[in-house]
């Protein structure tokens, strides 16, 4: 055998055997680099004869061809290779559910929605939403409500009392959002209308109620506010946030020491299992209570019940939200469990509007 042919077959032979595209571009160097084993027999050349120049040149050129194309089809069969290894390693079962998108991963919480379902709802009438702290005193949140001294509420049993300040005054955890309405009352010049959403805290635990929950309590005061209104502005509340055409309710007299008249609310509604239905059957659910606000209320915040009168309502947030998306248990609101909240929870850019459907 020929030395080229020698040549050609060991280099034939290395290039089949490189493993990898790293591997044959050694061997390329070896064989056409500037000091590989064909170029250095075509650098010799220069120093033939003619004659033996055209033979030598003819065959080494012949070699050179041999190993370019086993150098490009053995490129070609490794790349190839190297993307059927990655397609496997990177195969995507496309039988498998898409990804939800980041922003579609959370929940708003279900009270959170209410919330601010009750504040679209009642914005369109007209209200602003007020807020105040969660700790209160006696006097706002009992004395100027005209709750009188002994009154059950303001007993341990019913209430969570902070130990006593250097000056002795005994703070309290709000047991409804009414201190919110003398607050506004004390600092607001009326015609008034607000409703006051928030926490409130009482003790009590079971499958209704639980020691923290969500009110909302709505307060009117001027001039001309009466009983009709506030049958007026209850029904539509209820007609919006219940997402039906009309309701029938049902007002019982009642007592709060806040009110005079009191009058507890009932909802005309058709009870099916689990499944309650506004606006038909032949039911009735307690949903909210209400009144005038009382003479002493006004007086004790600053106001002339000989001039201005007004009216209230309050209802927990909570229970509307049990009774609107078919909630049987209230302790499940505050679990933090993410299976819960994926199932009752709505989505972030799902805001409530009255034009397009509160609930979404």
């Amino acid at each position: 055998m020929s030395d080229l042919k020698l040549l050609e077959s060991q280099t034939l032979q290395a290039i089949s055997a490189a493993a990898d595209e790293a591997a044959l571009e050694n061997v390329r160097i070896g064989a056409l680099g500037k000091k590989g084993s064909i170029s250095s027999l075509l650098a010799t050349l220069g120093k033939m004869a003619p004659d033996e120049r055209r033979v030598r040149g003819a065959d080494i050129n012949l070699l050179k061809e041999h190993v370019v194309e086993a150098l490009t089809q053995r490129k070609s069969d490794l790349k190839a290779a190297a993307l059927d290894q990655r397609l496997r390693a990177e195969t995507i079962d496309i039988s498998l559910p898409s990804r939800e998108a980041p922003f579609n991963l959370g929940r708003v919480h279900p009270i959170t929605q209410v919330m601010d379902e009750l504040t679209e709802i009642f914005a369109d009438m007209g209200f602003s939403v007020a807020e105040g702290p969660d700790i209160e005193s006696d006097d706002y949140n009992f004395t100027k409500l005209n709750f009188p001294p002994g009154h059950p509420a303001r007993e341990m049993h019913d209430t969570f009392f902070l130990q006593p300040d250097s000056g002795g005054e005994r703070k309290l955890l709000r047991t409804h959002t009414s201190p919110v309405q003398v607050r506004t009352m004390l600092t607001q010049k009326p015609p008034i209308r607000v409703i006051c959403p928030g926490r409130t805290y009482r003790c009590d635990s079971d499958q209704t109620h639980t020691p923290m929950f969500h009110q909302v309590e709505g307060l009117v005061i001027d001039k001309s506010a009466h009983m009709g209104h506030l049958k007026w502005v209850l029904e539509e509340f209820c007609k919006a946030f219940f997402e039906v055409p009309s309701v029938n309710m049902r007002f019982r007299p009642s007592f709060f020491p806040f009110t005079e008249p009191s009058m507890e609310v009932d909802i005309q509604c058709r009870r099916d299992g689990h499944d309650i239905r506004f606006g038909e059957g032949s039911d009735w659910l307690e949903i909210l209570g209400c009144g005038m606000v009382h003479p002493n209320v006004l007086r004790n915040c600053g106001l002339d019940p000989d001039d201005l009168q007004g009216f209230a309502w309050g209802m927990g947030i909570d229970r509307i939200a049990m009774l609107k998306y078919g909630m049987t248990d209230l302790r499940p609101f505050f679990e933090a469990d993410v299976r819960w909240l994926n199932h009752y929870g709505f989505r972030p850019l799902d805001f409530p509007t009255l034009a397009g459907g509160l609930s979404g």
